[in-house]
C-alpha cells in the first residue's frame, strides 16, 4: 500500500509539474477576472484535475496489476472490479475538466455527468444505502430499496458540487480532501476493508502530489476537474464502507463530510431567502467571508503578493473549523448518536459564526 500511494503521489506530482510548465504564461480568456469567486492576479492553469486523475487512474491500475499478477503483495485486496470505478469517476471528470479548458459547459450538463457517474456507481457496483442508522428508517429502507439509490445519486452527485464550492482558495479544497481521505482509510484499516483503503489512500496520495503546487504559491488549482474527483471518489468509499462494514455508521461519513454538504445547503437557502438562482456564483461563501473580515492583518506594497498571502492565510481557518467535525468522527465512527449528536453541533456552531462574521462581530483573538 505504501508503494501504491508513492506511485500515485509522484505521478500527480509530475503531472502537475508539466501542466505548470506546458501552460506557465499562458492567457485563460475564457475565465472573467471580474468573476465574484476569484481571489487570485495573473493567469493559473485550471487544471490540477488532470493531474488528480492521471495519478489516481496510474496507481488503482497499478494497484490490479500487482494484486492479479503478483499475488497482492502488501494485501491491497484490488481486482478488476477496480476499473469499474474508473468507469463511473470518469463522466463526472470529464465533465469538470472539459468546463475548466472552456468555461462553456453549463451546470446542467456538469450535474447530469455527476448523475450519470452515480447511475453508474449504481448499475456497474451495486452501491445503494442499506441503513440510516434508525430503527424505523431502516425498516423503511428495506420496503423500499429505491430510497437507497436515490441517496447514492444525491451523494455521488451533491457531494462533487460541494467541492467545487469550497474551493475558492490555495489549499482549502485540497487539504479538506486529504483529511477526509486519511480518515475514511484509518475507519477502512480499522474493519479490515483492505480494497477500500487502498483506493482512498491513492485518493490521499494525488491530492498530495497536487497540493505540492497548489499550497502556499498557487501555482496550479484544482478547477471544476479536481473539484469532482475529490466529491465523486470520497462519495464513492463512504456509500462502499457503510454497505460492507455494518459495524461503520451511516452518519460517520456525514459528519466527516458536514462542512462541504452544510455550506452548500446553507447557500441554496440563502440565495432562495435572497431571490437569487441557487446556481449565480456569489461571494459569500463562510470561506469568503473570512478572507475579507478575518484575514485582514497582510500589508505589502505589491497588490499580489498582499493578495496572495491573505489567500493562504484563509485556508487554515478552515482547517481547524474541518477538524472539528473530523477527530470525532474518527473517535466515534461506529456511534450514530454521538455522530449525530456532533452534525447538529456543527450546523448550529456554523450558522453562529457565519452570522458573527456578517455582523462584525468577530473577535479579536481571531484577527490574529
Amino acid at each position: 500500500m505504501i508503494w501504491l500511494s508513492l506511485i500515485a503521489f509522484l505521478v500527480a506530482g509530475m503531472t502537475a509539474a508539466l501542466i505548470i510548465r506546458a501552460l506557465r504564461g499562458r492567457r485563460t480568456p475564457h475565465y472573467d477576472e471580474f468573476k465574484p469567486q476569484r481571489f487570485h492576479t495573473g493567469e493559473v492553469p485550471r487544471m490540477g484535475g488532470i493531474a488528480l486523475l492521471t495519478g489516481l487512474f496510474v496507481s488503482w491500475g497499478s494497484g490490479v496489476i500487482l494484486t492479479t499478477h503478483a499475488g497482492d503483495p502488501g494485501s491491497l485486496r484490488l481486482g478488476n472490479w477496480a476499473y469499474w470505478w474508473m468507469v463511473a469517476l470518469l463522466p463526472a471528470a470529464l465533465g469538470g475538466i472539459i468546463e475548466d479548458m472552456t468555461q462553456r459547459m453549463t451546470v446542467r450538463y456538469r450535474l447530469g455527468l455527476t448523475l450519470l457517474s452515480g447511475v453508474l456507481a449504481i448499475s456497474l457496483l451495486g452501491m445503494t444505502i442499506p441503513r440510516l442508522g434508525a430503527p424505523w428508517l431502516d425498516a423503511l429502507l428495506v420496503q423500499a430499496p429505491w430510497i437507497g439509490m436515490g441517496i447514492v445519486l444525491l451523494a455521488i452527485a451533491g457531494l462533487p458540487h460541494a467541492f467545487n464550492i469550497i474551493d475558492g482558495y490555495n489549499g482549502l479544497a485540497g487539504m479538506v480532501a486529504l483529511v477526509i481521505s486519511l480518515a475514511l482509510a484509518h475507519v477502512c484499516l480499522q474493519v479490515n476493508d483492505r480494497a477500500l483503503g487502498s483506493l482512498i489512500i491513492c485518493l490521499s496520495a494525488v491530492t498530495g502530489g497536487f497540493l505540492i503546487w497548489n499550497y502556499p504559491r498557487g501555482m496550479l488549482f484544482a478547477g471544476d476537474g479536481g473539484a469532482y474527483i475529490w466529491g465523486v471518489v470520497i462519495a464513492m468509499v463512504s456509500i462502499a464502507l457503510v454497505q460492507r462494514n455494518p459495524e461503520v455508521s451511516p452518519w460517520f461519513p456525514v459528519l466527516l463530510l458536514i462542512y462541504p454538504i452544510w455550506e452548500t445547503l446553507f447557500s441554496i437557502y440563502r440565495k432562495l431567502v435572497r431571490g437569487v438562482s441557487p446556481g449565480m456564483a456569489d461571494a459569500l461563501h463562510f470561506h469568503q467571508l473570512i478572507y475579507r473580515r478575518i484575514v485582514i492583518g497582510v500589508f505589502h506594497d505589491d497588490e499580489s503578493r498582499r493578495m496572495l498571502m491573505r489567500n493562504n492565510r484563509t485556508s487554515p481557518y478552515l482547517w481547524a473549523f474541518t477538524m472539528l467535525t473530523v477527530v470525532p468522527a474518527i473517535l466515534f465512527w461506529n456511534k450514530t448518536w454521538v455522530l449525530m449528536a456532533f452534525c447538529g453541533l456543527f450546523v448550529v456552531s456554523y450558522v453562529v459564526a457565519y452570522l458573527c462574521i456578517v455582523r462584525f462581530k468577530v473577535p479579536n483573538w481571531l484577527k490574529h
